[in-house]
């Protein structure tokens, strides 16, 4: 749990009773190596936090291929955030590709920690930019290369 709490205080501060009030909305959990955290096709009903563990991000082609979209590691939060925020289906899979140690956060507990803590939001939006701007920065210096290179085809 203190990992969260560390992560969390990166983006923002919380005094010590929302820290609490974190911790009491807050679920650990454990996912064995392949199973699902969620699933296309359903609404994503809650966030993790991964603190230790691998999940990939992953969708189905019209050939039935799996396709995988990217990883989460240790420290870092996963969610379909469409499917999360808008009840809406998701469009991939989230499954474990090790034994998994998440925190989670249901909808609605999520949705209390918003109307509660004052910038909860500040401190969400400040990871999610972060977030997407680690995945740019990662597949920037792919996108001039050919698939070879890209993926260390031999």
């Amino acid at each position: 749990m203190e990992e969260l709490i560390s992560y969390l205080l990166q983006f923002g501060q919380l005094n010590p009773q929302q820290i609490e009030l974190v911790k009491t909305k807050a679920e650990e959990k454990f996912l064995p190596k392949g199973e699902s955290f969620s699933e296309a096709g359903k609404i994503a009903k809650q966030i993790a936090f991964v603190q230790e563990g691998v999940l990939m991000i992953c969708y189905y082609n019209n050939k039935g291929e799996e396709i995988v979209h990217h990883f989460v590691d240790e420290n870092h939060f996963t969610v379909d955030l469409d499917s999360f925020n808008h009840k809406i289906a998701s469009t991939v899979y989230i499954r474990a590709v090790t034994d998994c140690q998440l925190i989670s956060f249901s909808y609605d507990s999520f949705k209390t920690l918003s109307e509660t803590i004052i910038d909860w939001d500040k401190i969400i939006h400040k990871i999610t930019v972060k977030t997407l701007l680690d995945k740019v920065n990662l597949a920037q210096p792919k996108l001039g290369t050919d698939a070879k290179t890209r993926y260390w085809i031999s």
